[in-house]
Parts: structure tokens; C-alpha cells; sequence
């Protein structure tokens, strides 16, 4: 932080000119940046972390005498996880405890999240607001549905306790909230047992239809027979006609099985070594639980790829695998205006959740608007909690998997830079977004909200019901105190401007 004020103070001194070839140089030479500065940025900062981490342990107070401080001042880092209950198989922690703790800290013990997202930096509290799923969602549903408890800070400084019995409206708003409602300063999630390996078969298949109906089919689309369904499922779709379809269970050692390490810094990247069974064939494989969970960390998925073009070169990672990812904040504080309008409009970053008996027409049209492979599908359950229960509306009827109270949906994950892009085809990017969202909205999908959004606020009133949320902000102050949902997601771009500065773009070309 330090650093970064001191280089933001110089910078605010230099004359205009200087500014501009700084920008210009930065815009111009992004790989380099990440590469120089990113990358060994974000390995110091970690091992200050970590430093920092062990050193707490004898320097700080209490959890509840943190919680009185933020009550007095805002905001206080809460890093700790403060209790495994095995018992009631959950576990409270701090929300600044990311990823990368939980997993270090239970998987030993034998347990693991109900819902582990990838990233090692991901805070669980960040998640909690934002919420998300993982490959075994078909079966636990989204991350928010493995909450069994937030403790917030609310508009008046009283903590308040939202559980399923007590604030159950605030229970029940808290999610999707994006900090909209109050601070978090400690929440309750369930925990499963594991056994130490994940046994994953990686399954080649050819046509749209083929792939479609597995997925449907391996997630429980049609009938509810939880037993008889994999513990995690993923789909990478290659292009619009080949994907690879990847089922998993807990297992213990086996000789017989090859063992991968994938999420080791010198292996290929992950989605890499899933392309490869579309040439080799169906396969199986070991893989330790938390490099599992962990399998797409150091690539981001496929996102650093359009960062560092080599990023997957064996002598890169060999030499220099041991520093990725990149932070979050490092990339930010390089990224200029020009960068941002750069992966505003030349890059694609969303998940997005729709009904998985729409899955054909979900890679039809992102085939059509985007050209962008390759594709990431997760099948998640998404629970009918009945009329006016959160910002997520109710499924559809027609999707409902009969005889159980949800509907099998899917994440959508397309990132990177467009095919027509790269082929220097006309592009607006505000165009594909809105005719994205239109088609999400139309199937009864929603967007997940820590990627842009090109929705009006009527349009976004639309895909998400409000009715609850409005009721909470003024039930516990929020308003005045908290900036709105929707102006808390929305761009800080004008969406609008740039989707008319395209079109100018086009006819001048």
C-alpha cells in the first residue's frame, strides 16, 4: 500500500506530457507489465501475507474485540477462520479468509467446503455477497445455499445475526447483496467429508446434441437420484461441436490410476491438458483433492492467456510458474483508462447462469455474438425458496426436475478476447452484451454481478426481483448508508457512449 501511494504521489506530479507517454506506454506494452511487475508484485505480496498471517496470531485480539473496532471504525481485516465444528459439519470464519486458507486449513482434517471455488485468492466473504458455484453445485447448489449464517455490521453499528430462523429476511437478502445491506464480519458454511483424492474421468465427445444431453443427463436435468450422479461435473466446450465432459469422485489411492498433480506450478494448464483427451481419448486419472479444487487457479481459467501469450510455454512455466496467478490488484493498478476501455470492449468476462434444457441455444448464441472458445459449463441447482425470497427469482416451472423444489441450470463461462476480434471483424461490444442479457432474461437466467453488466436499471429490475431487497434496505437503514445494488455492479464506463462510439466506428470503417 505503501508503495503504491508513493508511486500514485510521483505520478500526480508529473507534468501532463509525462502522463500521457506513461499511459501510452503502459496501453502499449500490457504483456511486459504483467510480466515485470504483476507477476513478482503479487508473489511479494503473498508472502507478506503470510508473514503477516503468523504474526497475527500473537498481536491480535479477539474476534469479538475486532468486530467492536469495526463497529467503531471501518473497514479492519478479518483474516481468521474461528471454528470447525464437526458436530454440525460447518465452519465459521472471517470473511477476508480466502480460498486458498480454507482449503490449507480443512482438507487435512478431512472436510472441504460444500462449494469451493477455483481461485485461491476468492475470500469467502467476497462470495458470500457475490455468491458462485463449483462442479459439485448439481448437488449442493449455489455457494449462498451453503451459508448457514452472516454476522453484519448494519446502518446503526449493531451486529445483527441472519440465519434461516432469525433475520430471515435479511437471511435471505444477503446474498447477491454485493455489500449493498451491511459489513460482514463473520459467517457460518457447511462442510462435507472427503476422502483425499477426486478420481476424474475425462470423457471426449463429439456433437453439439451428444455433449448437451450428457451433461443434462450426468447432473440430474431429467430425474432426482442424487446417489447415482457423479460428485463433481464440468464440461469444456472446444468448439461448437467438441467438448470434453469431466465427472469426478472421492476416492482413496489406487495404484492402478495415474496420479496428476495438476495444479503444480511447472504442469500444463489445466484446460490445456483437458483439450488433449479430444486426441487421446477417454481417460481417467487421480488427482489430490485440493489441487483439484484448485485446477484453475494459476490460469485464471483461460484468462491469463490473453495477459501473458506464453504464459503456458514449458519453459516459462518450468522458470516462472511459480508466480502465477497475478493479483487482482496489481493488474488493477496498471490497468489505465485505456486498458479498461481495452477489456471493456476487445475482451468478454462473464458467467452467466441460464437453464441447462437451454444449453444448445446458450452455445448458439454466444457462438454467434462472441466466437469465443473455450466454453465453461457447470451444472448448479437452483432452489424454488417461493415468492419474493432474494434477489434470484424463481425458476421456471418448465425446468423444474420433477418431484424436487429446484431446476437444473448451468454457469455459462465465457472469457477472453472474441473471434471476431481477432479476425478484425466489426465487433460492438455493447451490442453482444445486451442481445446476451436480453436472451438471459428471456429463458428465466441471471447474471452473476462481479462481471460488467450492460442491463438498464429497468432491465436489471427485470432478471432479478428487488421486492425483498428494497424491503430489507429500509427494514435496517441501508438506505442513505449503502449505495444500491444496482449502482454498486453497474460500470464505472458509460456503457451507452461506447456502444454509440462503436457504431461510429463501424460506419466510418
Amino acid at each position: 500500500m505503501l508503495i503504491s501511494c508513493t508511486v500514485m504521489f510521483i505520478y500526480a506530479m508529473l507534468p501532463s506530457s509525462w502522463k500521457a507517454r506513461i499511459i501510452s506506454w503502459l496501453e502499449e506494452h500490457r504483456e511486459l507489465v504483467v510480466l515485470v511487475f504483476c507477476l513478482p508484485a503479487s508473489f511479494l505480496f503473498s508472502l507478506f501475507l503470510k508473514v503477516r498471517a503468523a504474526a497475527r496470531r500473537f498481536t491480535t485480539g479477539s474476534h469479538d474485540e475486532r468486530v467492536r473496532e469495526i463497529q467503531r471504525q471501518v473497514p479492519i481485516p478479518l483474516y481468521d477462520i474461528l471454528e470447525l465444528d464437526e458436530a454440525n459439519m460447518s465452519v465459521r470464519v472471517e470473511p477476508m479468509v480466502t480460498i486458498g486458507d480454507i482449503t490449507k486449513f480443512l482438507i487435512p482434517k478431512g472436510y472441504s467446503l460444500a462449494v469451493t471455488i477455483e481461485l485461491d485468492d476468492a475470500t469467502l466473504g467476497g462470495l458470500a455477497f457475490g455468491t458462485g458455484m463449483s462442479t459439485h453445485s448439481h448437488k449442493a447448489g449455489l455457494y449462498h445455499e451453503t451459508i448457514t449464517s452472516y454476522e453484519v455490521v448494519v446502518a446503526d453499528g449493531s451486529v445483527v445475526t441472519a440465519t434461516p430462523h432469525e433475520h430471515k429476511e435479511l437471511y435471505q437478502a444477503l446474498p447477491w447483496s454485493h455489500g449493498s445491506l451491511g459489513f460482514l464480519v463473520a459467517l457460518t458454511l457447511r462442510i462435507v467429508k472427503i476422502k483425499p483424492y477426486i478420481k476424474i474421468k475425462y470423457i471426449p465427445v463429439k456433437g453439439q446434441e451428444n455433449y448437451c444431453n450428457m451433461m443434462r443427463e450426468l447432473s440430474g436435468a431429467y430425474e432426482a437420484k442424487p446417489k447415482e450422479f457423479p460428485d463433481y461435473i464440468e464440461g469444456t466446450i472446444f468448439s461448437k461441436n467438441e467438448a470434453v465432459i469431466m465427472t469426478g469422485d472421492y476416492a482413496d489411492y489406487d495404484p492402478k490410476i495415474p496420479i496428476n498433480e495438476c495444479s503444480k506450478w511447472y504442469k500444463p494448464w489445466f484446460y490445456k491438458h483437458v483439450e488433449s483427451f479430444l486426441k487421446n481419448g477417454e481417460s481417467e486419472e487421480l488427482i489430490p483433492l485440493r489441487d483439484y479444487l484448485l485446477r484453475h487457479n494459476r490460469a485464471i481459467f483461460w484468462v491469463v492467456e490473453d495477459m501473458l501469450s506464453f504464459g503456458n510455454n514449458f519453459l516459462f512455466r518450468t522458470l516462472f510458474g511459480w508466480l502465477l496467478p497475478p493479483k487482482p490488484a496489481f493488474l488493477k493498478f496498471t490497468t489505465t483508462p485505456g486498458v479498461r476501455e481495452y477489456t471493456f470492449t476487445k475482451q468478454v468476462f462473464q458467467d452467466i447462469v441460464l437453464p441447462i434444457k437451454e444449453l444448445e441455444k446458450q452455445v448458439d448464441i454466444v457462438t454467434e455474438l462472441f466466437d469465443k472458445y473455450p466454453l465453461l459449463v457447470y451444472p448448479c441447482k437452483v432452489i424454488d425458496h417461493g415468492p419474493s425470497s432474494g434477489q434470484l427469482k424463481r425458476p421456471d416451472p418448465r425446468y423444474m426436475v420433477p418431484g424436487t423444489n429446484y431446476a437444473m441450470y448451468n454457469d455459462l463461462g465465457v472469457y477472453g478476447v472474441p473471434g471476431k476480434v481477432k479476425d478484425k471483424k466489426k465487433y460492438n461490444p455493447v451490442d453482444a452484451m445486451r442481445k446476451m442479457e436480453k436472451f438471459t432474461r428471456d429463458v428465466g437466467g441471471f447474471s452473476f454481478l462481479y462481471a460488467d453488466i450492460f442491463m438498464t436499471r429497468e432491465e436489471f429490475e427485470k432478471m432479478f426481483d428487488l421486492t425483498l431487497y428494497e424491503r430489507v434496505r429500509k427494514q435496517y437503514g441501508a438506505e442513505g448508508a449503502f449505495p444500491h445494488l444496482y449502482d454498486k455492479v453497474k460500470p464505472e464506463l458509460d456503457v451507452f457512449a461506447i456502444g454509440v462510439k462503436a457504431i461510429g466506428e463501424e460506419k466510418s470503417n
